[in-house]
């Protein structure tokens, strides 16, 4: 199994899959999540709204996302 900085509860309905069929899901699962939550993923799903104008640039949503904290006047927009 990957070694992931993430913690996963799998609910199985079926009680005879065996350990390596468990494991094999869990790999799965890491892999799927691991494509959501990238970079690019997370760039595409927003919008970076600076007071008068609107950006979709990988770059400026990245730059402004580093912080915990957005810049005043900067909002981050979920396109979803």
């Amino acid at each position: 199994m990957s070694n992931t900085n993430r913690d996963l509860l799998v609910l199985l309905k079926d009680h005879s899959m065996s350990d390596q069929a468990i494991e094999q899901q869990v790999e799965y699962l890491h892999f799927i999540l691991q494509n959501a939550e990238s970079a690019e993923q997370f760039c595409i799903a927003h919008e970076l709204v600076i007071r008068n104008y609107i950006t979709s640039k990988p770059r400026k949503i990245l730059k402004a996302v580093k912080d915990p904290v957005l810049k005043p006047f900067c909002f981050l927009v979920n396109k979803n």
